[in-house]
Parts: structure tokens; C-alpha cells; sequence
């Protein structure tokens, strides 16, 4: 299995349960720990983050992409990051099924990303689901919040510290709590 094929299987959000796709993660997990262990052991330049954050994306990250390490994932090639984008320390993104951050997004301190979920039923729970998680521009997830699997978060939204998101965000809201309630709305003169 290329990546190609496994970001097309993802893309589709079929299960992740055979033999070679199990080979392929392991793989991938692999070379993702190898990047993550270098970026936080050692102090690194701004330069020197961001060219190890593409390496372990497979692409270019912008130059005005911030990060301060230590920054885990177990996959990392299906991570898309926007202009202007800051990630605080100790964040987790489990990106199997995608994580797209829009232009100017600020994370919080240990955020989650969780794009993959199991069967309820235990014969069904070895096999993961994947699904993306997106979220449009200059949304805040405060600290120690997790996002699941599937959610849009839509713009300037911001996600209240310690909260858990099950499910969409609309843009200009704000939301909190667990799970995540709607809390209020962004006015025009609060941006």
C-alpha cells in the first residue's frame, strides 16, 4: 500500500482492518515517531521546526507556521496547516483520517485530535474508522480540549478550554463543556 492509497481509502472513510493497511500504519508510525523524537528532544531555530514539521507532513509548511514542541502524532502525512497558524505545546494529533487547520488558527496546550474511532461491538473493534476533522479560519481551541472524529469546526469559532467536541461547530460561536454545547454567538464587535 502507497500513501496515495491509504489517504484515498481514508478519504472514503473505510475501515482501516486488513493486513496490509495494519503493514502500512506500522510503517508509517515508524517513520512519524523518528521525525517527533528529533523535533522534541533537542532545542531547534523556528527554521529548523518547520522544516521537520514538513518532512514529517510530506509537504511544505508555511513560513508563518508556529509550534512549540514537544508535538505528537502516529501518522502525520494527512496533517494540512494553514498561514499563521500556532500550536502550543504537548498537542496530540492522531491524523489517519485527516486534520485540516485552517489559516490563522490558534491550539491550546495538550489539544487532541482523534480521527479514528472503533465498533461498539467488541468482534468490530479492532477495526478503526477513520474520518477528518476540519477546521476553517482563526478558530481557538483552548487548552486540554479534544476534538473527535468527523467534526468541522466552522470560522472564528472558539472551543472553551477542557472541552470535548462530538460533533460540528458553527462558525462565530462559541462552545464548551462535555460534550461541547453551544454556549454563545461571536458578534461582529467582539472579533
Amino acid at each position: 500500500m502507497t500513501l496515495t492509497d491509504f489517504l484515498m481509502h481514508t478519504e472514503q472513510k473505510k475501515p482501516l482492518d486488513t493486513p496490509d493497511i495494519y503493514a502500512f500504519m506500522n510503517r508509517a508510525s515508524d517513520e512519524a515517531r523518528r521525525i517527533t523524537f528529533a523535533l522534541n528532544n533537542i532545542y531547534h531555530t523556528p527554521d529548523e521546526i518547520r522544516a521537520l514539521m514538513s518532512q514529517l507532513f510530506g509537504k511544505e509548511v508555511d513560513e508563518s507556521f508556529r509550534v512549540f514542541p514537544p508535538f505528537y502524532t502516529d501518522f502525520g502525512k494527512n496533517i494540512t496547516i494553514g498561514k499563521n497558524v500556532f500550536i502550543n505545546a504537548c498537542c496530540h494529533f492522531q491524523d489517519h483520517g485527516g486534520v485540516t487547520l485552517g489559516d490563522g488558527c490558534l491550539i491550546g496546550h495538550n489539544v487532541v485530535f482523534a480521527t479514528l474511532n472503533h465498533g461498539i461491538a467488541p468482534e468490530e473493534r479492532a477495526s478503526m474508522k477513520p474520518a477528518p476533522i476540519q477546521l476553517g479560519k482563526n478558530v481557538w481551541i483552548g487548552s486540554n480540549s479534544t476534538i473527535l472524529q468527523g467534526v468541522t469546526i466552522g470560522d472564528n469559532a472558539i472551543v472553551a478550554a477542557g472541552s470535548v467536541v462530538t460533533k460540528d461547530v458553527l462558525a462565530n460561536t462559541i462552545v464548551g463543556g462535555v460534550p461541547a454545547r453551544y454556549i454563545r454567538s461571536i458578534e461582529q464587535g467582539n472579533r
